[in-house]
């Protein structure tokens, strides 16, 4: 299948800065970072679920001040909006009273927005991050790219937040065409070098190993690089054998990448690999950020919304 990839998601456009108060200002520096290098409109959104609470002298009744929580709110992130227009780059600030995840979700569906970039919590004391409600029903839901900072994401200041190489985590089933036509197309926007990496699961490695060679595997996921990037970029595939949270982090950190972009085949897959802790480690661990592709997002690709097996849990490419 030829991966549907819309221009806006390599080259956004409008970026939306998913904020907490205090903001999280790592994330905050990769968002305006972005936005500097594409000449992109910056949303600085914030939704909140809390109301300021104001007594009437008059007849000494507390009410909820819908208009004063909006402008507390709005105030507050005042100095990240005039740091982005410091920067020389538009910006919006728009505050919503509500449940972040719904209101962030709702926003995506009202307006043209080409990446979300938000930011997770740190990592608890058994190493599961605490992405929370919010961040996971983004994670899960939203039809652009989720540009995630993750706690031990390394400061991006340090190399001009420039993006050198790029780690494609990917399987051979369907989804992966989209993920990895998305992949290259930010690949060719950097003019970065892209990794494809595909763990075998031990208890698939005897099955795998008996019908193809780790290098025919290898010439399977090239191949998934579109004709017309294949050339204009330069691409190396790595198949091993081991656990894919392992892997993919070791190798993030050996091919020094810049960017991971992980995919998702479906709503039960992402709930799946969830429950075990694969994404949460990533994100927790993981020294640059991630890129994510929704399996909403797959499915607007034309990816079709299949139920993986149990044993599917743990494939590369997928979460």
């Amino acid at each position: 299948m030829a991966a549907v990839v819309r221009s806006g998601w390599s080259k956004p456009s409008t970026i939306l800065f998913a904020a907490e108060i205090p903001a999280n200002q790592k994330a905050f520096a990769f968002a305006l970072a972005q936005a500097v290098e594409f000449g992109a409109k910056l949303i600085v959104f914030h939704a909140y679920d809390t109301l300021v609470v104001t007594t009437s002298d008059a007849s000494g009744i507390s009410y909820y001040d819908y208009a004063a929580a909006a402008h507390a709110e709005m105030q507050n992130l005042e100095p990240l909006a005039q740091r982005v227009r410091e920067a020389g780059v538009q910006c919006e600030v728009v505050v919503r009273q509500g449940l972040p995840a719904d209101k962030i979700l709702t926003f995506l569906r009202e307006r043209e927005i080409d990446r979300v970039v938000m930011g997770t919590h740190s990592p608890g004391p058994i190493g599961k991050l605490l992405v929370g409600s919010v961040a996971e029903a983004v994670l899960r839901a939203a039809k652009v790219p989720v540009y995630v900072v993750g706690p031990e994401v390394v400061d991006g200041a340090y190399r001009n937040f420039a993006t050198r190489a790029i780690l494609c985590a990917v399987s051979l089933q369907e989804a992966s065409s989209v993920v990895v036509g998305f992949a290259a197309e930010l690949a060719a926007q950097h003019d970065a070098r892209l990794i494809l990496q595909h763990v075998i699961r031990p208890q698939e490695r005897a099955e795998v190993l008996a019908r193809r060679s780790l290098d025919e595997i290898e010439n399977e996921l090239l191949k998934l690089v579109p004709d017309e990037l294949s050339d204009r970029i330069a691409v190396q595939a790595i198949v091993v054998p081991g656990d894919p949270t392992e892997e993919l982090l070791y190798q993030c950190r050996a091919q020094q990448a810049d960017l991971m972009v992980l995919g998702a085949q479906g709503a039960s897959a992402f709930a799946a690999v969830t429950r075990f802790g694969v994404v949460y480690k990533v994100l927790a661990h993981s020294h640059c950020p991630v890129m994510t592709l929704s399996p909403a997002m797959l499915v607007e690709c034309g990816v079709k919304a299949t139920r993986p097996r149990p044993s599917d849990a743990y494939l590369a490419g997928v979460f």
